[in-house]
């Protein structure tokens, strides 16, 4: 029995979902305080002009905020810029079809707190990809946990990649542009291009089989 301690993720690229790959179970951090500058409220995808990030706004300052209570701005229309940015990008994509109504619904739930958002799309992400992985929470914050959990938390960053080889070993797939692979973006992009054959591309993906 594996369990993997993390934290929520917008839409997480495929090095987390390598991380947790052969899991019975994901514990999520939900006693954490808000990071800046991390996956907590951005992903990338790959457009028309190359890698992208797509950034949640967020109310006020965060920085010693729970992870729970950090709210997203809708006063800023980021949604709406998000969903014509993932239409643009992978429309053309052969299994766009298929998954982009579910994450459409998802996203326009419109819900207040970041962490709620994250875990739903969480869900939906480990669906697409037909993992049984149960998905727990946290009921404390522990900085050193059980020794038969792995903690990931915090160790897959957009601006600090000295860990990524820990967990992460590209394989690449066919994407909608370009004709250099772009690896480790949003599961988005896996799902869209690959579809039923993602799950097989992440575990690929994983140095640890």
């Amino acid at each position: 029995m594996k369990t993997v301690l993390a934290e929520t993720q917008y839409l997480p690229p495929i090095a987390y979902f390598a991380a947790i790959q052969g899991a019975s179970e994901i514990v999520i951090e939900r006693h954490e305080h808000y990071m800046k500058q991390s996956y907590r409220n951005r992903c990338h995808i790959r457009a028309v002009s190359g890698r992208e990030n797509l950034i949640i706004p967020l109310t006020g300052k965060h920085g010693k905020t729970v992870i729970t209570q950090v709210k997203i701005d809708y006063s800023q229309k980021w949604l709406n810029n998000h969903w014509r940015t993932v239409q643009s990008a992978y429309r053309n994509a052969p299994f766009f079809e298929y998954y982009a109504d579910e994450l459409e619904k998802v996203l326009f739930q419109k819900m207040t707190f970041l962490y709620d958002l994250n875990m739903a799309l969480l869900s939906m992400c480990l669906g697409w990809l037909k993992w049984e992985t149960a998905i727990k929470e946290t009921t404390h914050f522990e900085k050193t946990p059980a020794f038969f959990v792995t903690d990931i938390r915090s160790r897959l960053n957009p601006k600090k990649t000295e860990h990524l080889d820990e967990f992460f070993t590209p394989a690449p797939y066919a994407q909608v542009f370009g004709s250099n692979f772009e690896e480790n973006l949003s599961l988005i992009d896996l799902i869209f291009c690959a579809g039923p054959s993602s799950s097989k591309i992440v575990k690929d993906s994983s140095p640890v089989k």
